[in-house]
């Protein structure tokens, strides 16, 4: 079943695509605003407890409502799990930043783009270089696809393997959102943040995200340059300072031949790399700073989206064959 909720929740968002200011963003801020309003009084437990009720608690929800819908009717619990795979994983979630932003460049109006990768990011794109906006388009991109479409996939596929439904969806969507809400909160917003809270947010997504960052970054290598991919997936992927961008941004920066990373505009990014606050010299930095391959160019904005689509139908039609394999079985 897992194989057709994820098909049909694609397929219904290419049709109907959530606006970009949706009510389900509003929602979830919503409710991680007030479980740290009124669960978190600054102590260690507190941040615990916020967070369970935060992540977990609505995927418990998700899944007693598969189980008991399937308890009535199979085709209630698939249309059940396309409903919230809809509301959890999607290219369209981000996919129009990124349209326009191409688009923009197309026409040559670099402030445009500038200003829309500002408005995605929350960061000062002003003064980046072509070469530099160009790159950072593709690594929040590709960062985007993971967190968005191949992350929840595979959580969700794990987890209603053994009978959780669509829980796996709710925790991985519930704890990406929660770690960057509170980050956003402190850095951005000048509210003061139980920082506990916050580093604890963090720390549990990146145990999430260990396994299906690692998946994304294989996919990338198996339909791109599968030898130029493990190679920077080995070598690169600690020019960035989270392990688990570092793996996919290097992996992918391999399988099409594109260089990411780098330190110029160091103030535009601060979690982007090693190099924006290790402390390196100039020198340090030019050497270590980037991946190998060719300059960020605006070609390469289409190779990034061939890149994703082929690893989608690289994993579905993996799902599609462990699903035929279970039935002939």
């Amino acid at each position: 079943m897992s194989f057709f909720a994820v098909l049909f929740a694609l397929m219904v968002e290419q049709i109907k695509p959530l606006p970009r200011d949706n009510w389900v963003h509003d929602t979830l801020a919503s409710w991680v605003g007030w479980t740290g309003r009124n669960f978190d009084a600054g102590k260690p437990g507190h941040a615990r407890i916020v967070w369970v009720v935060t992540v977990i608690f609505p995927a418990l929800v998700a899944w007693g409502l598969h189980a008991a819908i399937g308890y009535f009717s199979l085709i209630g619990a698939l249309a059940f799990d396309v409903g919230v795979l809809y509301l959890t994983l999607g290219f369209r979630q981000f996919s129009h930043y990124f349209t326009d932003i191409r688009e923009a460049l197309e026409r040559g109006d670099e402030d445009h783009a500038r200003a829309l990768l500002a408005e995605w990011r929350h960061l000062d794109a002003s003064e980046l270089p072509r070469n530099e906006l160009l790159r950072h388009v593709i690594e929040h991109s590709l960062l985007a696809a993971h967190r968005h479409v191949f992350g929840v996939f595979f959580c969700y596929v794990v987890l209603a393997a053994i009978g959780f439904g669509p829980a796996g969806a709710v925790i991985y969507r519930m704890a990406e959102f929660a770690s960057r809400y509170w980050a956003f909160r402190s850095r951005k917003m000048g509210v003061a943040v139980n920082e506990g809270l916050r580093d604890l947010s963090q720390r549990a997504f990146g145990l999430i995200d260990h396994v299906p960052a690692r998946l994304t970054a294989f996919g990338f290598a198996v339909v791109g340059n599968f030898e130029e991919a493990v190679s920077g997936w080995r070598r690169d992927a600690e020019l960035w300072r989270h392990a688990n961008e570092g793996i996919i941004l290097a992996a992918a920066a391999g399988a099409v031949g594109v260089q990411l990373g780098g330190a110029t505009a160091p103030g535009v990014t601060p979690d982007r790399s090693r190099t924006f606050t290790g402390g390196l010299d100039a020198e340090s930095v030019e050497a270590a700073g980037s991946t190998p391959g060719i300059p960020p160019q605006l070609g390469h904005l289409g190779s990034v989206v061939g890149l994703v689509w082929r690893s989608v139908v690289l994993w579905m039609l993996l799902l599609a064959l462990l699903k035929l394999a279970n039935l002939l079985g």
